[in-house]
């Protein structure tokens, strides 16, 4: 699935850093922004 810029996000639901599940509807109404990056070479 690819994602365009300025097109709406799939729903999506996941673990914050704390374990807690959050989902994109969770934010609802608010301004969010999303950023994806691979975890590899990274500490995540």
């Amino acid at each position: 699935m690819s994602i365009e810029e300025g097109k709406k996000a799939p729903e999506f639901t996941l673990p914050d850093a704390n374990g807690k599940s959050v989902s994109l509807k969770d934010f609802s109404g608010k301004n969010l922004i999303v950023y994806f990056y691979p975890k590899d070479n990274t500490s995540g």
